[in-house]
């Protein structure tokens, strides 16, 4: 530690590279900085490090570091070096897979082929496309429009001056226009490749606009069948067309780019969608790990490398919901408030935790995870929260205009219901119809007592009522001091559940009632109405009963209790035996109850006579 405090002393105040080397001489850690200087002793003179971060700090030897002109430069050094070395605990590429390109061949009379080996060979690549089933549909739909060659022959001067090569079937059912055989010239092959660029590259109104002029000029030429299949050509491209376009204007070409976390791990997602003229061409998600708890801003500036390299990026505007940590020449990163760039940014955010939620089911299946852990991890990562809410309590009230106040408390444990620690509450310090007021009394009565008894706190509390009933729980965690996720559950005009809020002040988080978290918001929903409906009805029930039973002279309030205690109901108690009635209260207030009763049975029979 002294040699390295001695290097820390003499690093300079400039922008570079610095390398961390373990006691083996091997680079760990590659990093870059604004000021080498403040950069490199932040790792060593800051308390609050992360646990991974203190594993690094731990292992470190040695520093070297290079200077360079700028912070660009630093970037650039930086992320050869990372590739170079492959340190240990720097943001690593995870994704094993290569994408499918479209690509148009650099040779005489081009190809359209699919490939998942992008090189310098000076052909034309579009894409990537996230399946090669998308790009095997557009390879499709070009050869259906135009009829070029798919053949790999070689059609050099020479063995076109030969005539090696023989019409094969695709000609003869109009597919290709036999270039090998000299019944095209370059020329006009070439217009189909341009045409095929112009498509490629999202100009569809250019191809159909062309389309439709041949096909007016075969139907005035009475070439009726030939303008039936360009008919369906435009058509076919109209489909596809419509399955391209994003809500966005014509002239919007843009790149957008937005990180996500995966909650309780190292990885972090990066999607970039390429908007051109208004249309999405292509999207693209990346998983990245972390080893040491670098910032999403380092992350996005590692993935922003990343989508260049791959030819990815083609605009120099770059919507994105966390700004890089270094500034890129020529591009311009900034983060919308509104319109409909910020709605291609919630599209990118849509995207990368689609790959989320996927890497999550995958795991939970290659780990054998229960359905219920899945969920949990799920709803984590959707909601944002700290810890997986294996602890989830729910709250709502019941009343009839003010009489007769409950409220209830179900509690569901790994996703299931845990009935012994269902709740249910008398309201007692309000009067008349207050929801909001009997709300913050029963949160706190039953949050008090889990402090005071010392038992486990929920990981998350779900509030029936919306955004007011929110506020309320809000307010008595913070008088109570205890730091609890929320989630406040919103319901529509006919009742159902339609927006999920979050936190406190609350934000809507969009889960489709298709989710299976919002399946199981709802089955929390209906199982809190369902408990306290119940205890809201035994209590309206018991206080009529207890009405008509002390009504009876001779029966007081202790006898009342108890065969209220035993029979729930009046019908009961009718039904039962003078001896068990003599059995709860005595012989004589037995007596008294069953002749009352049989007296009342007579007097309805002869009414009704």
């Amino acid at each position: 530690m002294k040699y390295l405090h001695s290097i820390l002393a003499t690093l300079p105040e400039q922008p570079g590279v610095y390398r961390y080397l373990d006691m083996n001489d091997t680079i760990i850690y590659v990093g870059k900085a604004k000021n080498l200087k403040k950069r490199v002793s932040q790792y060593f003179s800051k308390d609050n490090l992360t646990p991974k971060t203190r594993v690094l700090v731990s292992k470190i030897t040695d520093i070297k570091f290079i200077v360079v002109q700028s912070e660009q430069d630093a970037f650039l050094l930086e992320n050869n070096l990372i590739k170079l070395h492959q340190p240990r605990y720097n943001i690593l590429l995870k994704d094993g897979k290569t994408y499918p390109w479209i690509v148009v061949t650099k040779e005489r009379f081009p190809r359209v082929i699919i490939t998942r080996n992008k090189t310098n060979n000076g052909s034309k690549y579009f894409g990537p496309y996230t399946s090669s089933k998308q790009a095997h549909y557009i390879v499709e739909i070009i050869h259906s429009l135009f009829p070029i060659r798919s053949c790999s022959h070689n059609l050099s001067d020479e063995n076109m001056r030969k005539r090696k090569f023989d019409l094969c079937l695709k000609y003869h059912i109009k597919l290709c226009s036999a270039p090998c055989c000299n019944l095209i010239d370059e020329d006009a092959y070439s217009e189909y490749i341009t045409s095929i660029h112009a498509l490629l590259s999202g100009k569809f109104s250019e191809i159909i606009s062309m389309l439709k002029s041949k096909m007016a000029y075969e139907a005035e030429n009475l070439n009726f069948e030939k303008a039936s299949k360009i008919k369906s050509n435009i058509e076919l491209l109209e489909n596809y067309q419509s399955r391209s376009v994003v809500s966005a204007s014509k002239s919007l070409s843009v790149e957008v780019m937005a990180v996500e976390e995966e909650k309780g791990t190292s990885n972090i997602y990066v999607n970039h969608l390429h908007i051109e003229d208004g249309k999405l061409l292509s999207s693209i998600t990346h998983k990245f790990s972390r080893p040491i708890e670098q910032s999403p801003s380092e992350v996005i500036s590692s993935a922003f490398n990343t989508f260049c390299e791959e030819g990815n990026v083609k605009s120099h505007e770059i919507i994105v919901n966390v700004l890089p940590d270094i500034s890129f020449i020529n591009y311009h990163f900034y983060i919308p408030v509104s319109g409909e760039k910020l709605r291609l940014l919630e599209l990118s955010k849509k995207n990368a935790f689609s790959a989320i939620y996927d890497n999550i089911k995958q795991n939970s299946i290659k780990n054998k995870d229960s359905r219920e852990e899945t969920l949990l991890s799920l709803i984590q990562q959707k909601l944002s929260l700290s810890v997986v809410p294996r602890h989830i309590e729910c709250f709502d009230n019941s009343n009839i205009q003010g009489h007769f106040p409950v409220a209830s408390c179900v509690v569901f444990k790994n996703a299931k219901p845990s009935k012994s620690d269902y709740r249910k509450f008398n309201i007692k310090s309000v009067v008349g119809p207050d929801d909001y007021a009997s709300m913050y009394e029963v949160v706190h009565r039953r949050y008090s007592r889990l402090i005071e008894e010392s038992a486990p706190l929920p990981d998350l509390i779900i509030a029936d009522g919306g955004e007011g009933q929110l506020k309320v729980i809000h307010q008595v965690l913070q008088v109570l001091n205890i730091d609890i996720q929320l989630v406040g559950l919103v319901k529509n005009n006919r009742h159902k559940t339609h927006r999920v809020l979050v936190g406190f002040p609350p934000k809507e988080v969009e889960i489709s009632p298709r989710e299976e978290i919002f399946a199981f918001f709802t089955r929390i929903q209906d199982e809190v109405h369902r408990f306290a409906i119940s205890f809201h009805r035994e209590k309206r029930s018991k206080a009529m009963l207890s009405s008509e039973v002390s009504n009876i002279p001779g029966i007081g309030p202790k006898s009342t209790k108890i065969l209220l205690d035993e029979f729930k109901s009046f019908d009961n108690i009718a039904k039962a035996s003078e001896q068990q009635l003599s059995n709860l209260i005595g012989d004589k207030k037995a007596s008294i109850l069953y002749n009352y009763i049989n007296s009342q049975t007579k007097d309805s029979l002869k009414l009704s006579i």
